[in-house]
């Protein structure tokens, strides 16, 4: 990797010094392929992680999935989600599973912490254990489930590489990268579903294909309609996507459908921008991003978000008002609440 390939993109200061800065690397790319912008090399090759749920929910979509079972738009984004495992959350899950032959004993993602102090706190009161359907990735790896069971495939192994699930997961996303299958490397996610690395420039690629598949006339007509049952839910129901303390959540929100959000793990984050998000006619636009030291604190990766996005002008000064608690700026607080600093992007977008 060439030393320039991440550059400084957030920076924290204490008082008026700058004491320390995360670099990263990002590309903005249109529904042609495009790139808009970018910073750093807009070819670093890293995993989505989390980043790629909606494309890991395409095969089943595209397949006529939802009207075989009966799922709702509610049910399809949270398919999509990294959700914070809130009782809404479990509920929607255990109503998918209803639907379509899927138990919780099925599912292979694991079980860890829940994500929402108050939700952690409840179950603490009721004496109730994290399970399986609680985990972030439950819809997802229900999702997959209920693919393989519509087609009649084996649930046993669904995570295997070989399993004709994973092998669809892949051949669609890699066609929304316009990258053959093999130039895709594959790892395994924290939930031990396989998960992608591709170039960020490809991503971004994926996510402007996702919300205009039919730019260029490239993308068959279920392709076309998958990608728009998937922007559709997952702009519907933002708050299936992620939960009560997301970013992904509230930005679509703040965005009001113009907009979808899907962060990863370790500082990567993939946004669309739906036709027209910009002005009448603008074109779609896909963003993704990386910072370098997988923004460990988690102070990064809203405030860069929000600067693309305003450096883009996709949100008008009420909207980023909004959503001022997840930046541009944040404060740099003390173990005394006291404000002694500041985090805050530190980079410009460069035109191609």
């Amino acid at each position: 990797m060439p030393p320039t390939a991440y550059q400084p993109i957030f920076e924290l200061t204490r008082g008026d010094t700058v004491e320390s800065i995360h670099f990263g690397a990002l590309a903005v790319v249109d529904s042609s392929g495009r790139l808009v912008g970018s910073l750093g090399d807009p070819q670093v090759v890293t995993y989505l992680r989390s980043t790629a749920k909606p494309f890991q929910a395409l095969p089943f979509i595209e397949r006529g999935g939802p009207a075989h079972f009966g799922l709702t738009q509610k049910e399809i984004a949270l398919m999509c989600a990294s959700h914070s495992g809130t009782d809404e959350h479990v509920s929607t899950v255990l109503g998918i599973q209803a639907k379509t032959g899927v138990t919780e004993a099925d599912l292979m993602c694991g079980v860890h912490p829940i994500f929402h102090a108050p939700t952690l706190e409840a179950m603490r009161q009721r004496g109730e254990q994290p399970t399986p359907n609680r985990h972030n990735c439950s819809g997802k790896h229900t999702g997959m489930l209920a693919s393989a069971v519509m087609q009649g495939f084996p649930k046993a192994g669904y995570l295997e590489l070989q399993h004709p699930i994973q092998e669809e997961i892949l051949q669609a996303f890699a066609e929304m990268c316009n990258l053959p299958r093999d130039q895709v490397a594959i790892g395994v996610d924290g939930c031990s579903a396989p998960n992608f690395a591709v170039p960020l420039l490809n991503t971004a690629l994926a996510f402007a294909r996702l919300c205009d598949p039919q730019a260029g006339g490239v993308a068959p007509a279920a392709r076309a309609a998958a990608c728009r049952t998937i922007t559709a839910a997952m702009t519907a129901f933002p708050e299936m996507v992620g939960g009560p303390d997301s970013f992904d959540t509230h930005l679509m929100q703040a965005a009001r459908g113009q907009i979808i959000a899907k962060g990863g793990a370790e500082g990567y984050q993939g946004l669309g921008l739906l036709p027209g998000a910009l002005r009448p006619g603008s074109p779609a636009l896909g963003i993704a991003f990386k910072i370098s030291d997988g923004d460990p604190r988690g102070r990064a990766r809203s405030g860069v978000a929000l600067e693309i996005l305003r450096q883009l002008g996709a949100l008008t000064p009420a909207q980023m008002q909004a959503l001022s608690q997840f930046g541009p700026q944040v404060p740099v607080l003390n173990w005394r609440k006291i404000e002694v600093g500041q985090g805050r992007p530190c980079f410009q977008l460069d035109g191609s």
